[in-house]
C-alpha cells in the first residue's frame, strides 16, 4: 500500500468528430457507455493514483529516451495538468520525465465508431503479463502460475526476465488450488525437429 493522499483523474470520452455521429450513434454511446468501457491498452475513464505508485506506459511517447509502451516509471508529483514520474526500468533507469493527458483512439474492431478518450497514457503496475515484461532486465520477479504457461516460449520469457537465480521466485499450484512443484513447459517439438 502506498501511503500518500491520492489524486483522482477523469477521461474526456468522446465519437471521434471524423466520425461524423448519428443520432443512433449518439444515444448509443451516450457519454455514460464511453465512460464505463474498458479496453485493452487504454487507461480507465477513472484513475486513482497516488505518489509513489508504480505505473506502466501504455503508449510510445518518446522512445529516443525509453518512453516506450510498456516501460515501468513511479509518480513522483501528481499536478493537474502533468504528471512527474521517474522511470524504473530499462536503460534510462533514474530519468524523470513529465507525462501529459494525450488523445487516444482503441483499435477493438468489436466497436463499430470510432472513439477518442483523452487521459494519461499510464496504468498502475503493480504485476504484469508475461508478455508485457518481455524485453526487460529486473532484479527480482516473482511468478504466480495457477495453471501451466499456454504458450511456447512464455515460461522461457518469464524466467529469463531477472538478472540473477536469487532474484526469482516462482509459486506453482493445481487446479485444487494446492501447492506444486512443477508445471507444463510448452514445446512445440516440431519446431526442433530439423535442428
Amino acid at each position: 500500500m502506498v501511503a500518500s493522499e491520492k489524486t483522482i483523474y477523469i477521461s474526456s470520452d468522446s465519437i471521434c468528430e471524423s466520425e461524423q455521429p448519428t443520432e443512433f450513434d449518439s444515444a448509443l454511446f451516450s457519454t455514460e457507455i464511453l465512460n464505463s468501457l474498458q479496453l485493452s491498452g487504454l487507461p480507465n475513464h477513472r484513475s486513482m493514483l497516488k505518489v509513489g505508485t508504480p505505473v506502466m506506459l501504455l503508449r510510445n511517447i518518446n522512445q529516443s529516451n525509453g518512453l516506450c509502451n510498456g516501460t515501468r516509471l513511479q509518480v513522483m508529483k501528481l499536478g493537474k495538468h502533468v504528471i512527474e514520474a521517474k522511470v524504473i526500468t530499462g536503460t534510462n533507469i533514474g530519468q524523470c520525465t513529465l507525462i501529459s493527458r494525450l488523445k487516444m483512439t482503441p483499435s477493438d474492431k468489436r466497436i463499430p465508431v470510432r472513439i477518442c478518450l483523452r487521459q494519461f497514457p499510464i496504468d498502475v503496475c503493480f504485476a504484469m503479463t508475461i508478455n508485457k515484461s518481455q524485453g526487460q532486465s529486473l532484479d527480482r520477479v516473482g511468478l504466480y502460475l495457477p495453471r501451466p504457461v499456454f504458450s511456447h516460449g512464455q515460461l522461457y520469457v518469464a524466467v529469463s526476465r531477472v538478472k540473477s537465480k536469487k532474484g526469482l521466485k516462482i509459486l506453482i499450484t493445481d487446479k485444487d488450488g494446492n501447492l506444486a512443484g512443477t508445471t507444463t513447459n510448452v514445446v512445440f517439438k516440431e519446431v526442433l525437429q530439423y535442428l
